[in-house]
């Protein structure tokens, strides 16, 4: 049975532990409004970039000729480019991404496919990396507050890799943002560039309402990469927003439990008093009965 000294050692212990999760849990809230705030600001400008390629690609006409739309068969390489978050203590947030990688790895190579694989995140570069994964390109410290400029040298890379012929396909796997209590792990090709996101099929040429200068085929093709550029900096914000949602959750949860432990040994350390009590009590009552 444990003694008082033990179970007031405990009570110290979770109440220190339960101190340095409620002040996580108000830092990653912090964090996941701004990481919020970003993404929503950043919503209606990919959308009107969208809407003008979709407009662009009207007035263009043929698209099969542009590189970054181009599909390959058959696919020999896919890149694969996996998100994780640079700090632990997110629940599964990490855990989620990397075992989709995983299993899509395990999907590509069954069926005689080579895979290369680039990382975002100290959390998934070390455990790619201690499980004997070679990674063709790593970044680190973006998870808190990523920039453009992170997204444009990501995309960069991933676009030379395409246009070089060194992969035929390119895909992403992240946390989408939902709610701090959930998040949709998403697994998504970027290039080539999905035909059905910058096209539509179901228009036809019109007179335009925008005067495009060169031209509108010119225009489209330079905004090809831009819009890899964004489909990653999306990628990077919702990533991020969903690691701070996660811990935030995470924290609470280890606060909420630290709160039921510290009752329950609340609870412990009072019996263990009465009894004591009630010993010491009994002693003297014995020592009474034998003087007597």
């Amino acid at each position: 049975m444990a003694t008082l000294r033990d179970i007031r050692r405990r009570i110290a212990s979770v109440n220190n532990t339960r101190k340095i999760t409620k002040a996580m849990e108000m830092v990653a809230a912090a964090k996941l409004r701004r990481a919020q705030n970003r993404i929503e600001a950043l919503r209606p400008y990919a959308a009107d970039m969208i809407e003008m390629m979709v407009d662009l690609a009207t007035y263009s006409g043929e698209t099969s000729e542009y590189a970054l739309l181009q599909e390959r068969d058959p696919e020999s390489v896919v890149a694969v480019l996996v998100m994780t978050g640079d700090r632990g203590l997110a629940g599964a947030f990490n855990a989620n991404v990397l075992r989709r990688a995983f299993e899509v790895e395990r999907t590509l190579r069954e069926d005689g496919r080579e895979t290369r694989v680039l990382a975002v995140g100290k959390k998934g570069i070390g455990t790619l990396r201690f499980r004997r994964c070679t990674i063709e390109r790593s970044w680190q410290g973006l998870s808190d507050r990523p920039e453009y400029n992170d997204a444009k040298q990501i995309a960069d890379d991933l676009i030379g890799l395409y246009l070089r012929g060194e992969v035929d396909r390119v895909r992403v796997i992240y946390n989408h943002f939902d709610s701090p209590m959930e998040q949709t792990l998403v697994d998504e090709p970027i290039i080539p560039v999905p035909r059905e996101q910058v096209t539509d099929d179901t228009r036809t040429a019109r007179p335009g309402a925008y005067l495009y200068e060169p031209d509108p085929a010119t225009i489209f093709e330079r905004l090809l990469p831009a819009y890899v550029e964004i489909a990653v900096f999306r990628a990077l914000l919702e990533s991020s927003a969903s690691e701070q949602g996660a811990r935030m959750t995470a924290m609470r949860n280890a606060s909420d439990s630290a709160e039921e432990m510290l009752g329950g040994l609340t609870l412990a350390l009072n019996r263990a008093r009465q009894a004591a009590i009630t010993q010491e009590i009994l002693e003297v009552v014995a020592g009474a009965d034998a003087l007597g």
